[in-house]
């Protein structure tokens, strides 16, 4: 692993090159930096517009040698409305209740993860996290974060013994959206595609907060696993510096020269850091 830095600046690494989760045959490599002190909040906010991730106290972007397949995807919260399909969605699930929590982790999120790995991501990474590891994905938060949970009252009449949790969400909130970190939910629902509704609801949260963006992680091209970001209009994606917009007819090219590739030190040197101005 190798550091890159600046003065007076966060300290920037680059992992070694691992398999990538996304696109059979390729290598990944992540440039990332710590979020800490009181500076953490403006640092995520900061990095978050500049294609940037948080997982726990680290912000990461993809920095891999030959390829640019991952784009931090957000949808345009001002300029959205469901199709027909995502009324459906929001109907089909109108009794939920919706619950904004710290974040605590409980054993009724951490059962309905493990459900939820076990049926949907059971060979993935994250597929042996323990009830610690779980606990630390919720808790280990620098910034402003909640948990968003979704309940059916009708669920928990039925099983006395549960409070009818049905979906979970770890926020994000930034100064212009919000970001999801991670959502699960119950597996044996398919027919009411709660991975959707989960999407719809913090729209309309951000609708609610004034907030102009809702973030989605990286959208891939290729990757059955992140095709359904782009079902949300209109999305924006992160290419070359800027924000544009997703046309999904016309995808940007994702394999890229490495002659192409920028060094690792001249990216960091383009990172936009709080009160900096652009270059």
């Amino acid at each position: 692993m190798m550091r890159h830095s600046l003065p007076l600046a966060p300290q920037f690494y680059v992992t070694a090159p691992a398999p990538c989760p996304y696109l059979a045959g390729r290598l990944e490599r992540k440039l990332f930096t710590a979020l800490q002190g009181d500076s953490a909040a403006t640092m995520n906010d900061a990095l978050s517009q500049q294609g940037f991730r948080r997982s726990q106290n680290v912000i990461y972007r993809p920095t891999c040698a030959n390829c640019s397949a991952c784009m931090s995807a957000r949808i345009r919260v001002a300029d959205f409305k469901p199709n027909k399909w995502q009324r459906r969605v929001l109907a089909r699930n109108s009794t939920l209740q919706r619950r904004l929590r710290p974040t605590w982790a409980s054993d009724e999120q951490y059962d309905l993860f493990r459900r939820y790995l076990d049926a949907r991501h059971a060979d993935g990474g994250m597929a042996d996290m323990d009830v610690f590891e779980f606990a630390a994905m919720i808790e280990q938060t620098p910034v402003r974060s909640r948990v968003v949970e979704f309940v059916d009252p009708a669920a928990a009449q039925i099983a006395r013994d549960s409070d009818g949790l049905v979906g979970c969400c770890l926020i994000d909130i930034l100064d212009d959206g919000l970001s999801l970190v991670y959502s699960f939910y119950d597996p044996a629902r398919a027919h009411d595609s709660l991975g959707s509704y989960i999407i719809l609801q913090h729209i309309q949260i951000a609708q609610e907060m004034g907030l102009p963006y809702v973030y989605l992680g990286y959208w891939v091209p290729g990757s059955p696993k992140m095709a359904y970001k782009a079902r949300y209009h209109p999305l924006e994606i992160y290419r070359s510096g800027t924000w544009i917009g997703l046309d999904p007819d016309n995808p940007p090219l994702t394999e890229v020269h490495p002659l192409d590739t920028a060094p690792v030190a001249e990216q960091v040197a383009n990172i936009v850091l709080p009160d900096e101005p652009p270059a």
